[in-house]
């Protein structure tokens, strides 16, 4: 896992949660105790709610990205950059400033002027946007997008068929696009993988968003650091079935379980609140590493098979090996006696182990790949080994 130096702030394994405020200069941004038009007021807001409730980076936007609202082009970002440099100016605390644009020419103004890196929730589809970090030495978090200015987010809507190939596209789902979305256009040494939690597109649901999170640690295997921007989003309020001023808990319980699966830097609007949880969920994660005599030992963060070949595929080793080498640990409940039976002659051929391990639970141990050959023997069978066909395929996944 890279690390990336933020100007003096380090992001990564070997550093704590970083949490990143969030300013808006923007009228139509939707949530109003962010938003400020004058430096001065903005200047307070900085210092007080997000640098002195424990923020380490403070996100300024330039307009709202939600959907509603048209696109500003790049003249109109610079026509209200001067507000957010006349804040930065005038604030006291100390942290790293980030400019949230789309631009490359937005954040070649911005960073000549005073900030210190970028958000680009448009995931460089600004082919220049790259090169202007770059030539910064700036860290850059990028959001999994499309390769379009006009549509932040909507990887489900990119047609994947052309841009990667149909039979991928066939077989991948959301989150296999958000992935693909983060490396389209490359990455940087100082790239902040986003994952792009959020209402960004009308096709996009809740349950993408869900399905996102519960893979999280899956975008490790592209080997940068990771922010997450999950405050109040209506996938955590409808688990709760809270509205947007009530989801503060929800989004707490989401930002410690974010960390431990590997996200280092949360974008917030409550300070201190998830700067707490953030903590918590970094003194339950047990990652290991070892140096000595300048060699660095670190065990990959792999819990699943779907982990396990990320990273593969993105080290250029065949997936497949992932089914082969991984082993699996399966408790079957209440199969009864003719289908254990018939469970173990099937399992002996495929050179897995079962084993009784109370009165109604058999434990199935073996690699994925000879447990997904079991799941294959019995899928076109009916009744109850039809089923554990079945649901062993679904543990797969």
């Amino acid at each position: 896992m890279n690390s990336v130096d933020a100007a003096g702030l380090g992001i990564g394994d070997d550093y704590p949660p970083r949490i990143m405020g969030v300013l808006n200069v923007s009228e139509e941004s939707p949530y109003d105790p962010s938003v400020y038009d004058d430096p001065g007021e903005a200047a307070r807001y900085v210092d007080e709610d997000l640098i002195g409730e424990g923020a380490d980076i403070v996100d300024i936007g330039l307009e709202s990205a939600n959907k509603r609202f048209d696109v500003l082009s790049a003249d109109e970002e610079l026509e209200r950059l001067h507000v957010a440099l006349e804040t930065i100016e005038s604030v006291s605390g100390d942290a790293i400033f980030s400019i949230e644009t789309r631009y490359a020419a937005v954040a070649d103004e911005a960073l000549s002027q005073g900030f210190d890196m970028v958000n680009d929730i448009c995931g460089f589809a600004d082919p220049a946007m790259p090169t202007v970090c770059e030539e910064y030495d700036v860290a850059v978090a990028k959001m999994a997008s499309p390769p379009d200015l006009e549509r932040p987010g909507a990887v489900e809507e990119t047609d994947w068929s052309s841009r990667k190939s149909p039979t991928w596209a066939r077989r991948s789902d959301y989150v296999d696009a958000v992935f693909e979305a983060l490396k389209q256009n490359g990455l940087t040494d100082k790239t902040i993988v986003d994952p792009a939690f959020g209402s960004w597109s009308d096709a996009k649901t809740l349950e993408d968003d869900r399905n996102t999170f519960r893979r999280l640690r899956e975008f490790r295997a592209l080997g940068q650091p990771m922010l997450v921007s999950i405050n109040r989003k209506n996938f955590l309020g409808e688990i709760a079935d809270r509205e947007t001023d009530k989801r503060l808990p929800v989004s707490l319980a989401a930002t410690s379980m974010a960390i431990e699966r590997g996200a280092h830097v949360i974008r917030t609007h409550d300070v201190a609140e998830t700067r707490d949880a953030a903590l918590v969920g970094e003194a339950f994660t047990a990652r290991s590493s070892a140096s000595a005599d300048g060699i660095t030992l670190s065990q990959l963060d792999v819990q699943s098979t779907r982990e396990f070949r990320s990273q593969l595929r993105e080290r250029g080793i065949d997936p497949a090996f992932a089914d082969e080498r991984q082993s699996q640990l399966i408790e079957i409940d209440s199969l009864g006696l003719d289908a254990s039976d018939r469970l173990r002659s099937v399992a002996a051929e495929h050179d897995t182990v079962v084993r009784r391990v109370g009165d109604d639970r058999l434990l199935l141990v073996g690699s994925t790949k000879a447990v997904s050959d079991i799941a294959g023997r019995f899928a076109a069978e009916r009744g109850t080994l039809g089923k554990l066909g079945a649901k062993l395929s679904e543990v797969l996944r």
